[in-house]
């Protein structure tokens, strides 16, 4: 290689390392900035002159946020819900992905267009039906009516992904199985699940994410402590004449939290997830 294009290699290397460090930096600078503000009294947030460094570090933010909100249970029913949606949301997608990826029946291409639109319908305009449907169920204000309503526009999500990760695993491993005595069912779980683990985390992830962080089902469908999740409660805390930006930070803080740990035990299963067969039609 001539001396000239392994400069300019290096040259190019240099400018996407610089582009990446850049682009990591501007997104990491929010929740940079959250923590700080987390760690700074009142009187360190509101003030004249912009401070990035608190110049008295204190927890007091974190305490006020305990007392104040009940953060705990908060916490307690967004893990609970999102714990519910996902079973939910895994176990019948599962099957149904399987299906559509195995079986080939009148209206199958309607029916998986009709999922996609339902995903793509604005979520605002079914909370007045799934309220109703709620009410008259007496699921209204619970944590299981709260992950049926996520279920509602997360489980298309749910069959799509899973359906390319079925589609991905040849079909002669589970005909083998079936020759060896296995049902349908028999292949699915001890054959296709183990090789679909990746996708089966991937799409837990996804959909954990969307029911960690979801407000508006949340706000209009629970209207007591023992069901609400932690972004009605943080929301809650925003007064008419008060904003109380350092209990709110801290509230972003913990809220990350599980979040990180379940990326931290799922990662590798997540690349490998995202890398796999999702892609494949």
């Amino acid at each position: 290689m001539p001396p000239s294009q392994r400069r300019l290699d290096r040259s190019l290397d240099l400018f996407t390392g610089l582009l990446v460090l850049a682009f990591v930096a501007f997104c990491l600078f929010p929740l940079g900035w959250t923590l700080l503000t987390s760690l700074k009294p009142e009187a360190d947030i509101v003030t004249a002159t912009l401070q990035y460094i608190p110049q008295h570090v204190t927890l007091e933010n974190y305490v006020t946020l305990w007392q104040q909100s009940d953060f705990p249970t908060l916490v307690t029913n967004s893990v609970v819900v999102t714990s519910i949606t996902g079973l939910i949301c895994l176990t019948i997608g599962t099957l149904a992905a399987y299906s559509f990826s195995r079986y080939r029946f009148r209206g199958r291409g309607k029916l998986l267009i009709f999922y996609l639109v339902i995903r793509m319908f604005p979520v605002v305009l079914m909370i007045i039906p799934l309220f109703i449907m709620m009410r008259n169920l007496g699921l209204l204000d619970s944590r299981f009516g709260l992950a049926l309503a996520y279920t509602t526009f997360l489980l298309p999500l749910c069959i799509w992904m899973l359906k390319g990760f079925f589609d991905a695993i040849p079909l002669e491993l589970e005909e083998a199985a079936r020759i060896d005595g296995c049902t349908r069912l028999g292949a699915l779980v001890r054959v296709v699940l183990p090789l679909a683990r990746s996708g089966l985390v991937t799409t837990a992830v996804f959909v954990a994410i969307v029911a960690w962080n979801e407000f508006l089902f949340a706000m209009m469908m629970t209207t007591s402590q023992g069901s609400r999740t932690w972004p009605v409660g943080l929301q809650l805390m925003v007064g008419e004449f008060q904003l109380p930006w350092g209990p709110l930070s801290a509230g972003g803080i913990l809220s990350i939290i599980p979040i990180i740990i379940f990326f931290a035990l799922v990662q590798q299963s997540l690349i490998r997830g995202l890398t796999a067969g999702a892609v494949k039609g």
